[in-house]
């Protein structure tokens, strides 16, 4: 019985130790600080910086009630902006625990908030003219 409960803690001990290197390697791929994972609050609050999102965004996350609708927006625009597609944000909302360790150990590179930084830049621009005719890219 023991020896059971033994092995049981030290599997889940492996497994936390595990997701929080998977996380550190998400944040690093960002350019954030790899150890903001560990720090309670803080870690939802760089998700949203990862994300594209003002650090405000955390009181829609944490209370009222669509919290699993944001959740799942910030989760689609953590995959964007790491290049990957709605399919795989169906598989972090599902299989989380599958696919954020294969977005950490898998080639996939940062792109920037919703994965496109030009489009985010002209989204955070403030003056921004819909009746004035924008420059092609």
């Amino acid at each position: 019985m023991y020896v059971a409960s033994l092995f049981a803690g030290l599997l889940y001990l492996a497994l936390i130790v595990f997701y929080i290197i998977a996380y550190w390697r998400i944040f690093e791929k960002a350019g954030q600080p790899g150890w903001a994972c560990i720090v309670p609050i803080y870690n939802v609050i760089t998700w949203l910086k990862i994300a594209g999102k003002p650090w405000w965004w955390i009181f829609f996350i944490f209370t009222g009630p669509f919290v699993l609708i944001w959740m799942i927006w910030g989760l689609n625009m953590i995959s964007k902006s790491f290049g990957k597609d709605e399919g795989f944000t169906v598989g972090l909302v599902l299989l989380g625990f599958v696919f954020f360790p294969i977005l950490a150990f898998s080639d996939a590179k940062y792109l920037g908030p919703y994965g496109d930084p030009v489009a985010f830049q002209a989204a955070q621009n403030p003056t921004f003219d819909f009746d004035q005719p924008q420059p092609q890219l």
